[in-house]
């Protein structure tokens, strides 16, 4: 099969990223002498399904990183931002992690890409450098030096599914999603969310992670089992997809959909044409009504002007992540991973969106329902301090 065609940003993106693994080294700020640098390894995906939110990535890091170069910099250093692709095999997304930790000698890494790619970068790091996850997650993550800045289902699914049950009086769900260990491990956690409101699962299937997916028979299955509501933890190009033949199969008409992974880049892809009936509920929206977010948004079109890539959580997640170093590493004076556990409890910091507080390695953050109206995001709930549901250890 074919992938339905895409729009221009993503061939764009897939054209700049065409390459070696390890794309380059961002450089903000005054040259010093390479001693006196903070290194932070940045873990995005420049290639594969998910590439569609490189470039806003790249540009929400640099920004952050210009800022804090201006402030002094972590812990006195001026940060070196040292791309890295993280869209292919997890495998080889850990190979590059490997040369930066020996070759470079980063400080810190920062990711930003799916948690199979996480889970791999975990195992092969082994807790020797820092690692901040920022984006949407399954939560659980509690390995040694690791932190986490990411929407969990607590956080994300659980009020939706509650606006869908008690609001829209939707009782019938169908899952899809990609197979891998995010869409499976958070599905777990829906299907709890959809019984404690008095709902019912027909049907959850998995398709192959970035494979030309069209849908035609997963969706053939969904309209003959005609439920209230689908709930999709796909990714990139296959939400894409999946969006634009549901619709074309006039189930968007009937049957709401709740996407877990729907921000500006893929709404766009998805188009106006193929959005009705679509939720998102996400730590930030692109028109968030928030005064920290309007800020950010500003300075963001202040730098990049008309060339800016569509702003989005995934991307404004690498704008907080380097928020987060700056706060946690200067509280604790140095990278010893105890300091930093014992700097990050409780630790307030900015994010895209406003303050959050980081408590058990996590963030307690305020969360948005919206629905799409078109290639735009209408939030209709503002929920305020939503735990992680998740509290690591120091």
């Amino acid at each position: 099969m074919t992938q339905v065609p895409f729009i221009p940003t993503r061939r764009r993106i897939l054209s700049a990223a065409a390459g070696t693994a390890v794309l380059g080294t961002g450089w903000v700020g005054s040259a010093l002498a390479q001693a006196k640098e903070f290194k932070v390894g940045f873990f995005i995906a420049l290639s594969g399904p998910a590439s569609l939110f490189g470039p806003t990535q790249k540009a929400c890091a640099e920004l952050a990183a210009e800022k804090i170069n201006k402030a002094g910099g972590i812990m006195g250093r001026q940060v070196k931002l040292i791309f890295a692709d993280a869209g292919g095999a997890p495998a080889e997304t850990a190979k590059s992690a490997v040369r930066l930790m020996l070759e470079d000698k980063v400080d810190l890494f920062i990711g930003s890409h799916d948690s199979a790619t996480r889970e791999a970068n975990i195992a092969t790091i082994k807790g020797k450098t820092p690692y901040i996850y920022s984006p949407v997650y399954e939560g659980g993550e509690c390995s040694p030096n690791v932190f986490c800045l990411g929407e969990t289902p607590p956080q994300q699914a659980q009020p939706a599914i509650e606006f869908l049950a008690k609001e829209k009086k939707l009782k019938t769900f169908h899952l899809i999603g990609d197979d891998y260990v995010w869409p499976r491990k958070v599905n777990e956690q829906v299907k709890k969310f959809v019984a404690e409101y008095g709902g019912k699962v027909l049907g959850e299937e998995y398709v192959p992670f970035g494979a030309p997916n069209k849908f035609e028979e997963a969706v053939t299955r969904i309209k003959a089992a005609r439920p209230d509501a689908v709930i999709a933890t796909l990714v990139g190009a296959d939400n894409v997809n999946f969006n634009r033949t549901f619709a074309g199969f006039g189930l968007d008409k009937t049957i709401a959909r709740l996407s877990l992974l729907l921000e500006e880049n893929t709404l766009m892809g998805v188009g106006a044409e193929n959005s009705a009936n679509l939720y998102s509920c996400m730590g930030y929206f692109a028109n968030n009504p928030s005064d920290a977010a309007k800020a950010f948004k500003a300075e963001y079109m202040a730098k990049y002007g008309d060339k800016a890539p569509q702003l989005a959580t995934i991307g404004a997640d690498c704008y907080s992540a380097l928020n987060l170093a700056k706060a946690l590493f200067d509280k604790a004076g140095a990278a010893d991973a105890r300091k930093l556990a014992a700097a990050s409890e409780g630790l307030v910091f900015n994010t895209a969106s406003g303050q959050v507080t980081m408590r058990g390695r996590q963030v307690d953050k305020d969360m948005y329902l919206a629905q799409c109206k078109g290639t735009q995001f209408e939030v209709i709930k503002t929920l305020k301090a939503i735990k992680s549901g998740t509290a690591c250890r120091a």
